[in-house]
C-alpha cells in the first residue's frame, strides 16, 4: 500500500534490492534510522563514514552491512543501484549526490530532500503489507498519515480482507492494564469471529468487539480444572473447524504458567493452524508497577518464577525449595496469596533471613492495584490482616525493598 499527498510530484514505486549494491553515505543517527528496512530488504549495504554510533557497529559486527571507515570520495557509487546521503555536512551530501547524478542512480538526500532524485516515504508493516506516505518532503505528515493507516489496519477499522487470519491464536493479554496488550495481540482480536477468555484477560478489550464476535468465557466451563482444559481445547478445535477465527485470549503471557502449550499442543494434534502472541508476563509487569524491579545491579542477578498451584512436600511438586532458599536473589511467586504462610516457611526454613524484603501487589496495573511491603517473617500475617486476595503476586528478595529509596 502507498500513499501519495499533496507537494512534489513523486513517482511511487517499490525497489527490489535484495543482493544488490546500495551505498550509504555517513555513520551517525541518520543512517541508524535507515539502516534497519535496507538490511530487512536484502540490500547489500555498504556505509561509507569515517566512524558509526554504536548501533550502526552492532550491524557491521553481525556482517549485515560492510564499512569502508573513510570519508567519502569520488567513485565510490559505481555498481550502486542506489545510495542515501546521511552524512551531516552539506558539502558531501552534495558531491554524493552530484555523483549519482552523473551516473544515473537514484539518490536521497537527508538533509535536502529536494535536492535528490528520490525521496523516502514514512513507511510501516503490516502483515505482509508495505505501507509507505509521502507528503512532498512534509516529513512530520507523513509519518502522522502513516500512523493512522497502520493503526485503522491494526484495529480493523480498514479491512484487508486477504490477510484474514485462519485457526487459532493464542493471545497474551498481559497483566491487566488493556493497554498492555502488544499491538499484534490487539489487532488480532479485532479480526475474531470467536474469543475464548481467561478470567484474568484484560475485559475491556471484549467491550471493543463488534457485536457479531462470540464471546466464551472460559472461566464458566465446568467439570473441575483439568475437564475445563480438556473442554476449552475442544471449543477452539470445533469453532475453528467451522471456518472461525478464535482468539483465546489469556492474561499474562500464556506460557508462563498459563497452560497455553497444552492448548497449542491440542490444537496441532487436530491439524489447526496455532499463531502464538506472547504477552506482558504479570511475573515481571506487575511488580515493575509497584516500582519492584526484580533484578537490579548489585542487588539481585537472579530471578525465579515459581507457581503456587502446589505446596511445598507436595509429591506432585517440581520445586526444589531448598535451592530457593538458599539463593540470594529474587523469587516471584504466581498464584500463591492462599498458601503465603507455607512458602514463606519453606523459605525460612531453608535458611532465608526471617527480614528479607517482601512486596506483594494485588491486580497489578488496573486501578484496582494495591501494594503490601512487608518482611519475609510477617508477610503471611499482613496478607490476611489486610485482606489481600488474588490476583497478585508476591516478591520476595531484596529488590522489594529498593522503593523505600525512592521516597
Amino acid at each position: 500500500m502507498l500513499v501519495r499527498m499533496s507537494g512534489e510530484a513523486h513517482y511511487l514505486a517499490g525497489l527490489a534490492l535484495a543482493g544488490r549494491r546500495v551505498v550509504v553515505v555517513g555513520g551517525g543517527t541518520v543512517a541508524q534510522r535507515r539502516l534497519p528496512r535496507l538490511v530487512g530488504s536484502g540490500a547489500a549495504v555498504e556505509l561509507i563514514s569515517p566512524s558509526v554510533t554504536p548501533s550502526v557497529q552492532t550491524l557491521v559486527e553481525s556482517g549485515s552491512i560492510g564499512w569502508h571507515r573513510r570519508p567519502y570520495r569520488d567513485g565510490d557509487l559505481d555498481g550502486a543501484w542506489y545510495v542515501l546521503c546521511c552524512s551531516s555536512s552539506t558539502e558531501v551530501n552534495a558531491a554524493v549526490s552530484a555523483e549519482a547524478e552523473r551516473l544515473r542512480v537514484f539518490c536521497v538526500r537527508a538533509d535536502a530532500g529536494s535536492r535528490g532524485s528520490a525521496v523516502t516515504p514514512a513507511t510501516g508493516n503490516y502483515e505482509g503489507l508495505l505501507v509507505g506516505v509521502l507528503a512532498g518532503g512534509e516529513h512530520r505528515r507523513s509519518a502522522r498519515v502513516r500512523d493512522s493507516v497502520l493503526a485503522a489496519l491494526r484495529s480493523g477499522a480498514v479491512q484487508d480482507v486477504v490477510s484474514k487470519p485462519v485457526g487459532v491464536a493464542l493471545v497474551g493479554g498481559g497483566p491487566g492494564d488493556p493497554d498492555l496488550i502488544t499491538v499484534r495481540g490487539r489487532r488480532l482480536i479485532a479480526q475474531a469471529d470467536v474469543v475464548v477468555a481467561d478470567r484474568l484477560a484484560p475485559g475491556a478489550l471484549l467491550e471493543e468487539l463488534a457485536p457479531t464476535v462470540e464471546v466464551v468465557d472460559a472461566a464458566k466451563i465446568p467439570y473441575g480444572r483439568s475437564a475445563s482444559q480438556d473442554a476449552i481445547n475442544a471449543l477452539l478445535i470445533s469453532h475453528a473447524r467451522a471456518g472461525r477465527f478464535v482468539v483465546r485470549l489469556k492474561g499474562g503471557d500464556p506460557f508462563v504458567f498459563g497452560r497455553g502449550f497444552e492448548e497449542v499442543q491440542a490444537c496441532a494434534a487436530a491439524g489447526i493452524p496455532v499463531t502464538v502472541v506472547p504477552g506482558v508476563t504479570s511475573a515481571f509487569a506487575v511488580p515493575a508497577a509497584a516500582d519492584v524491579p526484580v533484578t537490579h545491579r548489585g542487588v539481585a542477578h537472579e530471578v525465579v518464577v515459581v507457581s503456587g498451584h502446589v505446596p511445598p512436600g507436595d509429591p506432585t511438586s517440581l520445586v526444589n525449595w531448598p535451592a530457593l532458599a538458599a539463593m540470594h536473589g529474587t523469587v516471584v511467586l504466581m498464584m500463591a496469596v492462599e498458601r503465603t504462610a507455607t512458602f514463606a516457611k519453606a523459605l525460612l526454613d531453608g535458611g532465608r533471613p526471617p527480614t528479607t524484603p517482601a512486596a506483594v501487589i494485588q491486580e497489578g496495573t488496573t486501578r484496582g492495584q494495591r501494594v503490601l511491603r512487608s518482611t519475609l517473617d510477617k508477610v503471611a500475617a499482613d496478607v490476611v490482616s489486610r485482606g489481600v486476595r488474588p490476583p497478585a503476586v508476591i516478591v520476595i528478595g531484596p529488590v522489594a525493598a529498593l522503593a523505600d529509596d525512592l521516597c
